[in-house]
């Protein structure tokens, strides 16, 4: 399809920050922020993000005779102006598309880079101690290399119709005309604000004239604007070896602090780190479940490998006929061996030998689920498997353990499907809510912090940290960006955010969806717990209502948590037909959108439509 091109908008004379109350947005007016529909069934593909704004962007594309590609990057510069303290191009993520023309599964790897100067004491005071976990998130030395500019060129290169000047256009608009200021934002606002005040340029964009944004305002972001003109203008080098990589480099070295708020510790980020980075394609995962093939990212990301892992135990059980307790029973058991196995093996394969293929063998599997007792909860943390090949009867328990380390509950998630095949499911993110809070001055970004996804210090020196600092490596992530496919054609693609929880919401929401008779946005919806090897399972107070008293019979035991993740999903339907879900309370609740919609969906998940739930697998 030749490119389309269209004619960048003439923004100047605008300043940064600016909230007007009350002022037209792109999405509404009137003061009222843009209603989010959770989900949505029709033709002409789909788009599901947290976010309406961004849900609009990447459908207008789709609309437009845009692909998948297109509007997953578009929908991702959407995200950039209205989840700033989420995703942006100050961080990085991983992008897993579906090619309908070749029938294959491509993954790009943008996660961020550790500095060449970094070494593995780089988060160690000068006692040998681990620096305490907030002072090393507000900091340069948490900052990366940005890997988002360059994954959204790489995309748009290999797969997409449209140049990056193009699929920035919709971004563009946002950020100048400004979008409705809700209460997640408000609040996420509220709680970075210590951390916002510490940067002179981020207390200016994110507080404008002192205070925090009001729901049903208006909050523009020209700076941004101005910064996506550059990368339309000049291309994603620009944010490599250009003006942009120039000032990036300068703002991580040297954090422009606000006066009297105490120092800050200099990143050792540099030009040359930059100007060597890369997106490489990488094999995805890839594991059989109940006759579909399910397909996510491998290493650096530990989402592919302990999603599949889990599922091929739990692939072993027939869920399908268990009751809802037993068989959320042998989801917690399974989730806790694939993480025992996840924090001991998984790294950046550039720095650690990954024994990939073993973990997700369906040999080790079955050597892992004999530890699972179906009427007795193990006792967590268990021990991590042994991935050499050599399976037999059930081993015993004197293998290594080893922590997950700290990972930010922050990041965003978008699920892209267009009338032609083509899925893009893409998460990306700055870290932390808010990333390192270290905003690049005029330019309307916030750095991420995502070196604090290493390991500080190997719990046992005698052992191997596949996890720690190192020059150039890349940090083991949790993202799991995820594409299911039947008999070689997409029928269902989904992720989330939530730090290491990412892993536990898409295991959950896929034992769900295929072995629960759920549909996809009740999937979505359900009560979630997470079991990630540690001695208490977290869950949502609906989860330990509904659960928690037959569970904790079983020996399980629940810390309670407001929330797990932020899910979105597409499923493709019979008769030519795509669902789009996301969240309906969570974060907000998120927006699910199609360009023709055929199905009235008012009622949400629950609905009853049986063309909602068609048969999945075989389980």
């Amino acid at each position: 399809m030749p490119r389309r091109r269209t004619t960048l908008l003439a923004l100047s004379g605008l300043t940064a920050g600016v909230l007007v109350a009350g002022a037209p947005a792109t999405a509404a007016a009137g003061g009222s922020p843009p209603g989010k529909q959770p989900l949505a069934v029709g033709t002409g593909g789909a788009v599901a993000t947290v976010d309406p704004d961004a849900t609009r962007v990447g459908l207008d594309v789709l609309a437009d005779g845009g692909n998948a590609a297109d509007a997953a990057v578009a929908a991702a510069a959407a995200l950039g102006v209205t989840e700033p303290y989420s995703a942006g191009i100050g961080g990085g993520g991983f992008f897993v598309y579906f090619e309908a023309a070749t029938g294959k599964v491509f993954t790009l790897d943008g996660r961020e880079t550790a500095p060449l100067a970094m070494g593995a004491g780089a988060f160690l005071d000068d006692e040998g101690n681990a620096l305490p976990f907030q002072e090393a998130v507000r900091s340069g030395l948490s900052v990366g290399t940005p890997g988002t500019p360059l994954t959204w060129s790489r995309a748009l290169e290999e797969f997409g119709t449209l140049s990056l000047a193009e699929a920035l256009q919709g971004g563009i608009r946002l950020a100048d005309e400004g979008f409705v200021v809700d209460e997640t934002f408000r609040q996420q606002t509220a709680e970075n604000e210590e951390k916002f005040r510490r940067f002179q340029p981020t207390a200016e964009l994110f507080l404008p004239n002192g205070a925090l944004p009001e729901v049903g305002s208006v909050f523009r972001n020209p700076d941004l604007a101005r910064t996506y003109e550059l990368l339309a203008g000049k291309g994603a080098e620009t944010a490599y070896t250009g003006e942009l990589a120039e000032e990036i480099v300068r703002t991580a070295q040297d954090p422009p602090e606000a006066a009297g708020t105490g120092d800050v510790r200099p990143g050792l980020l540099d030009t040359v780190d930059l100007a060597r980075y890369d997106v490489p394609f990488r094999e995805p995962t890839r594991i059989d479940y109940r006759g579909l093939e399910i397909y996510g990212m491998a290493p650096p990301s530990s989402g592919g490998s302990t999603v599949g892992e889990a599922l091929n135990i739990l692939e072993l059980f027939p869920l399908s006929s268990m009751p809802d307790v037993p068989a959320l029973h042998h989801y917690l058991e399974a989730s806790a061996l694939a993480f025992a196995d996840r924090n001991v093996y998984v790294g950046d394969p550039a720095y650690t030998q990954v024994p990939l293929a073993q973990l997700l063998s369906d040999g080790f599997a079955a050597e892992r689920a004999c530890a699972i007792d179906p009427g007795t909860a193990s006792v967590t943390p268990v021990a991590a498997g042994s991935p050499d090949g050599q399976y037999g009867p059930c081993p015993a328990e004197d293998r290594p353990t080893a922590g997950a380390g700290a990972e930010g509950p922050s990041t965003t998630h978008l699920t892209v499907a267009d009338a032609a095949g083509n899925v893009a499911s893409y998460t990306l993110t700055i870290e932390q809510t808010g990333g390192s809070g270290i905003t690049v001055p005029g330019r309307g970004f916030i750095l991420n912090n995502e070196l604090t996804d290493f390991t500080f210090k190997a719990a046992d020196p005698t052992r191997p940290e596949p996890n720690l600092p190192a020059p150039g490596k890349r940090p083991r992530s949790s993202m799991s960006p995820t594409i299911v496919l039947d008999d070689g054609r997409p029928v269902l693609a989904l992720g989330s955010p939530g730090g290491s929880t990412i892993i536990t919401t898409l295991l959950q929401t896929l034992v769900n969806r295929i072995d629960r008779n759920m549909n996809l946005a009740e999937a979505i919806a359900a009560p979630r717990a997470s079991q990630r090897n540690t001695a208490t399972t977290d869950a949502e107070p609906a989860f330990i209502a509904a659960y928690g008293p037959a569970l904790e019979a079983l020996g399980h035991e629940f810390t309670s948590v407001a929330e797990l993740g932020a899910a979105t999903g597409i499923e493709y339907l019979p008769g030519g037909l795509v669902l789009a879900a996301a969240e309906t309370e969570r974060r907000g609740g998120g927006s699910a959108g199609v360009v023709h919609e055929v199905l009235d969906t008012a009622g949400g998940p629950g609905t009853g439509d049986p063309r909602l739930a068609p048969e999945l697998g075989n389980g």
